[in-house]
């Protein structure tokens, strides 16, 4: 499939103008990055996708029409921004913790394969790995306990202990599990009406999302990519965390551009409070709790619109909200496992044991078509009133990017390093020194993207609006 094909299909979804698409243009093909799988135009269409939106509320508000391009080398960078992202003078740490990755399991495992991949990037979910095999903290150890547990078994054994880890599966065992019934013939993106509201016209303005007001309750990629790019188009996104909750700071560098930044701890009565007095004065909020974690803290889709007629709220989970893991967590490269796209990517690499995408290409994906969900539904909002509801999953950004179409000289791609990529970057000071990062891979005619303030520590501004 094309990055053209692609991005109709995702404007279709969201019941965008047709006439709309006249105004996109969209260059480069796949192969972008090594891969059997069309990352690059994942990458193009789902940028371009929020893009587009974005150009289409200018109109709304303003008249004027922008143009939207998206060259798909750029698009494909910057679905691996992280990667790329230097503080000048500093060379990035290392992402992984010492226990994380792939190591064999021990009996025939799922579809035939006997591996698992462990996420243990935070305390408690290596803890819980530990707990669970009851070993030593070293590779060596973890890999014989390994060789006595049923790969599924231990998937299953660590989840209860509150742990994040996943068996790896072929397509096909995925296809024939419960969770990927469910989610089967669901959509890459669901934007449903959850309430009564009057419309709320934006006045025009400079740039498309100017004067928008954005509560970004997310960490890692998948959700902060989102904030980052409804920044990217003007919004005043207020990232909020606990100073409680663990963080991967070389992420919040790279996916802090453009945001504020506050701590509220939502498991005080003061930290919901002032997430309530935020929450009625805001346009979008976008999370990525568990459903069942931001119901009990009093924040469910219905409870914000409650608080803030007219919202337009927008879920992120690891596997859909539907079916037996619909409150299960997960991460991208876990997601990967689960669901097949690991052990197809092996076959067709000729190798034993999962290889993972060229990049976080789920969360990235997931990303994107969050921002684009807010600004459709925003959009909706201004035309016919009503409080909405955004829902992504990366397991269902997994099996749309499957739906995209296989390469078969994928791999043949050179991998892009950061001497090769240079005239996507940019310099710009942030909190944490002066950055050299990718820039937004969509232009917009009339109102370019950028990002009007620079990453800061976490914690650096008050909780409110500008």
């Amino acid at each position: 499939m094309t990055g053209m094909a692609a991005l109709s299909e995702l404007w279709r979804l969201a019941g965008g103008d047709p006439a709309a698409l006249a105004r996109v243009n969209l260059t480069g093909a796949d192969p972008q990055l090594p891969s059997s799988f069309r990352v690059g135009t994942a990458a193009q269409a789902s940028i371009a996708a929020a893009g587009l939106a974005a150009a289409e509320l200018h109109r709304q508000r303003t008249g004027v029409a922008p143009d939207v391009a998206v060259d798909m080398r750029h698009a494909a960078i910057e679905f691996r921004s992280e990667r790329y992202l230097r503080i000048v003078g500093k060379e990035p740490p290392v992402f992984w913790d010492t226990l994380a990755g792939v190591y064999r399991a021990g009996g025939g495992g799922p579809g035939g394969s006997s591996h698992v991949r462990l996420h243990t990037n935070f305390a408690h979910h290596r803890q819980a790995v530990l707990t669970v095999l009851g070993c030593d903290a070293t590779r060596e150890a973890v890999q014989a306990a390994l060789l006595s547990w049923d790969a599924v078994a231990f998937e299953t054994a660590v989840y209860a202990a509150g742990g994040v880890v996943a068996a790896m599966r072929s397509p096909d065992t995925w296809a024939a599990h419960p969770q990927g019934q469910a989610l089967a013939s669901l959509p890459a993106l669901k934007i449903s009406k959850i309430g009564e509201a009057p419309p709320r016209p934006l006045p025009p303005a400079e740039r498309p999302l100017s004067g928008v007001r954005v509560l970004d309750l997310s960490r890692i990629i998948a959700g902060p990519v989102a904030g980052r790019t409804l920044a990217a188009h003007g919004a005043d996104v207020l990232l909020i965390t606990s100073p409680r909750l663990p963080s991967m700071p070389w992420l919040v560098i790279d996916t802090g551009r453009g945001k504020r930044s506050a701590h509220v701890d939502l498991a005080t009565p003061a930290g919901r409070a002032t997430l309530t007095r935020l929450l009625a004065d805001a346009d979008i909020i976008s999370q990525g709790y568990r459903p069942h974690a931001v119901a009990t803290l009093g924040f469910a889709p219905e409870d914000a619109a409650r608080i803030r007629p007219g919202i337009v709220y927008v879920s992120l989970s690891a596997y859909g909200a539907a079916g037996p893991w619909a409150n299960r967590r997960g991460f991208d490269s876990l997601v990967q496992t689960a669901t097949g796209i690991n052990h197809a990517e092996a076959d067709a690499a000729g190798i034993a044991g999962p290889k993972e995408l060229p990049a976080q290409a789920l969360d990235h994906a997931s990303g994107y078509l969050m921002a684009f969900g807010a600004i459709a539904a925003r959009a909706r909002q201004v035309r016919e009133g009503g409080s909405w509801h955004v829902e992504v999953s990366l397991a269902q950004t997994g099996q749309w990017l499957q739906g995209l179409g296989r390469l078969t000289d994928g791999f043949g791609c050179a991998d892009p390093k950061l001497d090769a990529i240079g005239e996507f970057l940019e310099e710009t000071p942030s909190g944490f020194g002066r950055l050299r990062a990718v820039r937004h891979a969509c232009q917009l005619s009339a109102t370019p993207a950028r990002w009007h303030c620079p990453s800061v520590p976490l914690g650096s501004d008050p909780p409110a609006w500008l």
